[in-house]
């Protein structure tokens, strides 16, 4: 046997504890790992079973609805393709409940971003009790939309609401603040009450950005409205494309003000008032007062697809608003 065939067996127990030590250490990495990713899906399993059980089921089924003309109750139904979907193209009803969605979006988004960022800039401010002031604005959105709702129902009725209560102390007429043309403002009243939620999340924003660039802005001598415009709200632009995305997708889904709050009694009947009767207040109608299950899924189909396509529109048209402040050193 050579020197070299000796050396080589020599070294072969060595590589192969070696190789042993290595598999031993990659075995409980390997371990670790498997560990990590079971206790990663257990805490994500309730979410995803929900969202599977409690979304994309009842998506399904009300999809399958759509193309039926189920009731609800009888066994008795046919499918009719998509005869739901010609039928609510020729529905004026329908386009214009959702013109109502559209208008009453395009009021009440924008006045509670501006209502909620304006309570965010005042409650910012050094002031004396600011914990107690961010809490006061705070709870109104904490009431239910129940709660708020018959709340309002009682401040604005016609014979026994405080509102008018007001009024006829003065000397004036009682007003119908529940009827047409007075629901609409009270409606859009209702949905501001809510306004602390978007004024917390202002608030957050607001104390995000850096205060290095508000003392430079002073010391170049920017006024403080000047500094808000050019400074503030370009910070807050991404916020404030979060606000506007989720409340118009809250705003054409709105429908417990609309059934609570501004009801109108005409002859011992209580009906919405036309200027209230929005997109979701007339699938409520097809679904519960009519039965219509698979003409009302179809409508909501709709909806979810319309809602899809606001959401990509208000993202194309303000990519060029919207500044996210990123660290340059994140970017390598």
């Amino acid at each position: 046997m050579t020197v070299d065939q000796m050396s080589t067996v020599a070294d072969r127990p060595r590589a192969a504890a070696t190789a042993g030590r290595t598999r031993s250490a990659e075995r409980p990495r390997s371990t670790m790992t498997a560990r990590r990713h079971r206790a990663f899906y257990m805490f994500v399993a309730p979410w995803i079973v929900g969202f599977l059980l409690l979304t994309i089921v009842p998506m399904a089924y009300a999809l399958w609805l759509s193309f039926t003309t189920f009731d609800g109750i009888s066994p008795n139904w046919h499918y009719v393709g998509l005869g739901n979907y010609r039928e609510l193209m020729n529905d004026s009803v329908t386009w214009d409940s959702l013109g109502r969605a559209g208008l009453f979006a395009l009021v009440s988004v924008p006045l509670s971003i501006i209502a909620g960022l304006g309570l965010a800039v005042l409650v910012n401010r050094p002031l004396r009790a600011r914990g107690l002031f961010r809490t006061l604005l705070y709870l109104p959105a904490v009431v239910p939309p129940v709660g708020a709702g018959i709340a309002f129902k009682n401040l604005f009725d016609q014979n026994a609401g405080a509102t008018n209560g007001v009024l006829t102390f003065f000397g004036f007429d009682a007003v119908g603040w529940l009827a047409d043309p007075y629901a609409r403002y009270v409606l859009i009243m209702t949905v501001l009450w809510g306004a602390g939620n978007i004024m917390i999340i202002s608030l957050a924003g607001l104390q995000d950005v850096p205060r290095e660039l508000h003392e430079a802005a002073r010391i170049d001598g920017a006024s403080s409205w000047r500094t808000f415009r050019s400074i503030t709200v370009p910070l807050l632009s991404p916020v404030l494309l979060f606000q506007t995305v989720t409340g118009v997708i809250a705003s054409v889904q709105t429908i417990m003000p609309m059934l609570l709050a501004p009801i109108a009694t005409t002859g011992g009947l209580t009906t919405v008032p036309q200027s209230n009767y929005t997109y979701m207040i007339h699938v409520f109608s097809q679904y519960f007062a009519l039965g219509r299950y698979g003409y009302a899924s179809a409508l909501l189909w709709v909806l979810f697809v319309l809602i899809l396509i606001a959401t990509g529109l208000i993202f194309r048209f303000t990519s060029g608003v919207v500044f996210y402040n990123v660290d340059p050193e994140a970017k390598k």
